[in-house]
Order: structure tokens, then C-alpha cells, then sequence
């Protein structure tokens, strides 16, 4: 309500990026005031505010303003893409008989991401208007079910998106992040690392990997996309060579007993990172440990890197592997992620996975940096719309692994 009991109108449109951005990084820098005395982190999208969308197939930004003035109070973000929502067998066309051969159940999805609402203009609907209108978009582009990710600890959008959106808690996977120290990371020299092609690590996941769940059917444009820095391969020394690889098809026929692999995904491009609200103390305890990494780098020492000013990250999308091995081969590969961090100056990298996900223990990662658990919420947009093999993909349980893709970090 406006003054005298007279309605404020409150108008959802499109982002103009023309007249808009001034608007909207004014938002984002009121919603991003941490709690005082505690550790906050904040986003700079370096003059881009559809940056974390941009990459998807089909993506939209919408704003909310009001008053006579046309004061943006609000704004939302929302991409769709395809991807996996689940398997079943194929069956022998003469015989009608089951094979074992998986084959992906698709579905289009709609992602929702960056709802923030100005501190002076909450409590007035504006977040569940935005929501609305990007559902609306979704239904119009033909997507079939909508998801977003928040922290378990924000019980306000956990409370607009399940008590008054209709979402229900679907998915608590962990983000895991570890910090670019200033030394490399020493490898061990009984693994070998390959580079793949983007044609050979496209080859790799259809086949491996296409029927995990939230696996983006467009994953070539994932790899052929300018931000992804190449897809790795980690093999015991002695099986393969980048020399006499074969490619991915022939190597999959004939695998060795353990591999993995994992791709990189450059965010520094796209945003940075800033930890503020840090006491002097913690900050000359930082910087001490940088030193004396610097000086001793043969100690191997970890050290915190400068996060209490702008910092890039790299993530790690696409892990996966096979055989008794393959948690060691996942923590060479997170090595070289880590050194190849360090050569591109960035602070920290990261990786989201399933909660159960069997090779996370190959994953190096800082405890006080990482979230256990990230909680996703889903809601399936269309009543008539169901997949015999799936059902209602809201409903199922979850896998060993998820396929996190890197263009919604």
C-alpha cells in the first residue's frame, strides 16, 4: 500500500539492458549488506547482470519497479535447457525382449536463480509477483518442470518457494570448495593425465554419463562454450598416453580397470568473489600463511588465499569414473584443476555433487569454505505432462550422482 491508503502499482518486465543496469546493481548491493560482525560473501558480476544465464539455450532476466519514478525494487533470473530426468531399457524390436542398455528419459527444465528484492520494499509480494511472471515465461517456452537452488539456512525463500509457490525440497547436494594455494600441487606420478578434444569428451559423457540425472542433452555446447578450459582424463600410468590414446570411443571398449575424469569451467569470466567482514586478525593470519608458502613452497603448506578482496574461481563440472582407483584418479585430477587455478591467478575452485556421490572423497576441499548441503527445490509446472519410464520427476528418489551444469554457477 502507497501513501493514504492508495495501491502501489507494482510493474514486472523484461530487463532492459540499455537503461536497467544501474538499477539493478543498486539492488543487488542493498540485498548483499551482511550481518554485522560475520563473515559475508559477495558477488561482483562485473557489469552484467544476465552473466549466470547467458550461456543457456534460452534465458530471460525480469525486473520489478514502482512509484512514478519507475524504481527497480526487484529482480529475477531464469534459464531452460533439456536434460536428463531419469532412464529406461531399451527393448529388442524382434523379440520385445529387455536389454540392459540405459537409455536417457529427458524433459525440459526451467531454472530459477538470483530473486532479490530491495530490504526497504519486502513483505510486499514482489518476490512471489517475480516468481509468477517467470513461471509464466517458463510455461510459454515449454518447460515442464522448474527448480532452484538456495542455502538450507535462508528459511525466507525456503518459505516463499515451498509455502507459497508450490515447490517442494527435491535434492541437498554439497558444494565443495578448496583454496589455490601458492605453491603447486605435487601429482602423483603414477597417474597420467590426457587432455580430451571437446568431439572425444562429448563421446565420453553421452555414453557414460547421459542417463545421470540433470545431464544437459546440449553438453556440446557445454564444451565447445569459450569458458570451458578442457575436459581431463586421469588413467594409471602405464595404460594410456596422450601419445597413444585412442580416442574416447575405442577407450571405452577397452577401458583399464580404473579412470576419471572431470572438465573446467572458468568463472572468473563471468564474476568474482569477495569475502568481507573478516577481523585484522584473520586477515594478518591469511596473509602470514601466504608468505610462508611463498618463501618454502617445497613444504607443500596450505595457505589461505587473498579472499578479502575481488577473487575468481574455476569449477569443476562433469566428474565421473570407474573402478577401484578412480577416487585416487579424481584427487590427481582435482591437482591439476588446482594448478591450472593457480596459473589462471584465481582464488579458490569449486564443485557441486549428490550428497552421495561415491567419489567425493577424492575431492579436496576446505570445511569452513564448502556448504554441505545446497538445497534444491523443484516444482513440475504442467499437470498433463508424465513419462511412463519417470513419473513425476518431484517424486523420485534420488541417484548416486548428479551432472551439475556450470553454466547456472
Amino acid at each position: 500500500m502507497g501513501v493514504e491508503g492508495v495501491e502501489v502499482v507494482v510493474v514486472v518486465r523484461e530487463f532492459d539492458s540499455k537503461k536497467d543496469v544501474v538499477g539493478v546493481e543498486d539492488v543487488e548491493r542493498r540485498c548483499e549488506v551482511g550481518p554485522s560482525g560475520k563473515l559475508s560473501l559477495f558477488t561482483d558480476l562485473l557489469c552484467d547482470p544476465i552473466c549466470r544465464v547467458r550461456h543457456s539455450p534460452a534465458f530471460i532476466m525480469l525486473v520489478a519497479e514502482m512509484g512514478e519514478e519507475k524504481e527497480i525494487v526487484g529482480m529475477i533470473r531464469g534459464c531452460i535447457k533439456t536434460v536428463t530426468c531419469g532412464k529406461k531399457f531399451t527393448r529388442n524390436a524382434k523379440t520385445n525382449a529387455e536389454t540392459f542398455k540405459p537409455v536417457p528419459v529427458y524433459t525440459k527444465l526451467a531454472y530459477i536463480l538470483g530473486l532479490r528484492v530491495s530490504p526497504s520494499h519486502r513483505r510486499m509480494g514482489i518476490g512471489l509477483k517475480l516468481v509468477r511472471r517467470m513461471e509464466e515465461w517458463f510455461r510459454e517456452n515449454g518447460a515442464e518442470y522448474s527448480y532452484m537452488a538456495t542455502d538450507n539456512d535462508n528459511l525466507a525463500s525456503v518459505k516463499l518457494f515451498t509455502d507459497k509457490c508450490g515447490y517442494v525440497k527435491f535434492r541437498t547436494p554439497s558444494i565443495l570448495v578448496n583454496p589455490v594455494f601458492a605453491h603447486r600441487v605435487r601429482l602423483s606420478d603414477r597417474v597420467t593425465v590426457i587432455q580430451l578434444d571437446p568431439s572425444d569428451a562429448e563421446v565420453l559423457y553421452r555414453r557414460r554419463f547421459s542417463t545421470t540425472e540433470f545431464f544437459p542433452r546440449d553438453i556440446d555446447s557445454v564444451l565447445n562454450n569459450k569458458l570451458s578450459l578442457g575436459t581431463f582424463l586421469a588413467v594409471p600410468r602405464g595404460t594410456y598416453s596422450v601419445q597413444n590414446f585412442p580416442g574416447s570411443d575405442r577407450f571405452l571398449d577397452h577401458p583399464p580397470e580404473s579412470w576419471a575424469v572431470l572438465s573446467v569451467w572458468n568463472s572468473k569470466d563471468v564474476f568474482t568473489l569477495e569475502i568481507r567482514g573478516a577481523s585484522r586478525v584473520k586477515r594478518a593470519l591469511a596473509k602470514t600463511t601466504r608468505i610462508v608458502d611463498r618463501a618454502f613452497p617445497w613444504l607443500q603448506l596450505p595457505s589461505v588465499p587473498e579472499l578479502f578482496r575481488p577473487f575468481g574461481l574455476h569449477f569443476l563440472y562433469g566428474l565421473g569414473g570407474e573402478g577401484p582407483r578412480a577416487v585416487n584418479l579424481v584427487k590427481a585430477l582435482c591437482g591439476y584443476a588446482h594448478n591450472l587455478a593457480k596459473a589462471c591467478g584465481c582464488g579458490v575452485v569449486a564443485t557441486e555433487v549428490s550428497s552421495s556421490e561415491p567419489l567425493r572423497l577424492g575431492i579436496p576441499h576446505w570445511k569452513k569454505l564448502s556448504c554441505a548441503e545446497d538445497l534444491w527445490c523443484i516444482k513440475k509446472l504442467g499437470e498433463d505432462y508424465c513419462d511412463g519410464s519417470v513419473g513425476d520427476w518431484t517424486k523420485s528418489p534420488p541417484g548416486w550422482s548428479i551432472f551439475v551444469d556450470p553454466r547456472e554457477v
